[in-house]
């Protein structure tokens, strides 16, 4: 035993001054960006919580202890009906444009990822192009407007159901995945469905909820189109808009509607719970995520 831990003494790596400097150097730079990521962070949860008569600065405002704390910001907002009703909406956009999204884009890029398949490489073709050369708004928009999807839910969430950029990593992890199980499952007669749904799908459990990820981030924070196609059940990042422009234009609805709140906090209260979904997802699909967006991208 004596020989053996002596072994080992001797194998271990002995770090030289310069090692230690880069260590030391990598530590404090993590460090500073953890810092960067926290104190913005901080401030705006502070500021959510900042009671009606504070007058301090918002530096003072970042080191309010938690017992002079408020929640009239928050109350203000739950109780708002206009409120209320973009989570509902950005929830419902978040749901169906999430499931519509994979139940697309697995299909496709299993077909992709097929490599007997008759004009593989021109389908691959055909996805890429529009990748690279975008429609543009107006096409768009009148596409939408011609199928009948103007002030409609699914309007935010149907023209962007597939991301070529995410078809294309999990056709890669698709290719990553052993042919010879798919090829044993055809020779016991099972079709390429029941190849996708009995073999191919439990396999690939990590890749489908990053994917899910991808598309749940994007429903969830869509401003762009939301403005663009809904004049009525608008989703969060609507009311947050205005909400944000409303610092001195009393004018606006949005402003009026919470009460004697104050107006920076009803702000930073909004930004917070907007987040507050994602923030609980990500914990739960964190151990999938590195997994599958790393095996999506080895093969070629």
């Amino acid at each position: 035993m004596r020989r053996n831990s002596s072994v080992d003494s001797a194998v271990k790596v002995r770090l030289t001054a310069s090692d230690h400097a880069f260590n030391v150097i990598v530590d404090a730079f993590m460090i500073f960006i953890l810092i960067v990521i926290i104190v913005p962070v901080w401030s705006t949860i502070t500021l959510s919580f900042r009671p009606y008569d504070y007058l301090g600065s918002n530096l003072e405002g970042m080191f309010l202890p938690p017992w002079h704390w408020s929640t009239e910001a928050y109350a203000a907002l739950l109780g708002n009906d206009g409120f209320l009703d973009a989570f509902i909406n950005s929830f419902r956009i978040l749901i169906g444009g999430v499931f519509c999204a994979l139940v697309l884009t697995i299909p496709m890029a299993y077909v992709l990822s097929v490599q007997s398949l008759p004009g593989r490489k021109f389908l691959n073709l055909i996805v890429i192009i529009p990748y690279v050369f975008d429609v543009g708004m107006i096409p768009a928009y009148l596409l939408v407007k011609d199928i009948g999807l103007m002030n409609k839910i699914a309007a935010v969430f149907i023209p962007g159901a597939i991301s070529t950029y995410n078809c294309i990593i999990m056709r890669q992890f698709f290719l990553g995945i052993p042919n010879e199980l798919k090829e044993s499952a055809r020779i016991d007669g099972c079709s390429e469905m029941q190849i996708l749904f009995k073999i191919i799908l439990p396999l690939s459990k990590a890749i489908v909820m990053t994917i899910g990820l991808y598309y749940g981030v994007s429903f969830w924070n869509d401003f762009f189109h939301a403005m663009l196609y809904l004049s009525d059940n608008q989703p969060l990042p609507i009311l947050l808009r205005n909400i944000l422009l409303a610092s001195g234009m009393n004018e606006y609805v949005e402003i009026n509607a919470f009460g004697n709140a104050p107006v920076n906090a009803i702000k930073a209260a909004s930004v917070f719970m907007s987040a507050i979904p994602m923030v609980i997802a990500y914990p739960f699909i964190q151990k999938y995520f590195t997994k599958g967006t790393l095996l999506g991208s080895v093969k070629g």
